[in-house]
């Protein structure tokens, strides 16, 4: 099986955050399909997730696509870093 699903986050992620020396992506294959692990520097994961995680959803789109092209099922994990400067989510029912 290639890695061009691989190569193909990699290239771009890095057009998107600040430190792309600092990306880092982990490939494993399993019976469930490949499973990709994102690492980056904790100041780009907000644009690595995005508005609302819009950013984050439109990769794992365009990873399904490179998938479906390579008759594999990918699927995208992003580790969340230390000290990153991702807000914490609002507890349910809390009031602002």
């Amino acid at each position: 099986m290639s890695a061009s699903d691989q190569e193909f986050l990699e290239h771009l992620v890095k057009g998107i955050v600040d430190h792309p020396e600092d990306v880092k992506i982990d490939r494993k294959v399993d019976e469930m399909g490949v499973l990709l692990t994102l690492r980056v520097n904790a100041e780009d994961m907000g644009q690595v997730v995005g508005r609302q995680g819009s950013t984050a959803k439109a990769v794992r789109t365009l990873l399904r696509i490179v998938g479906v092209k390579n008759n594999a099922r990918v699927n995208l994990k992003i580790e969340e870093p230390e000290g990153s400067t991702r807000a914490p989510r609002a507890a349910e029912g809390e009031a602002f």
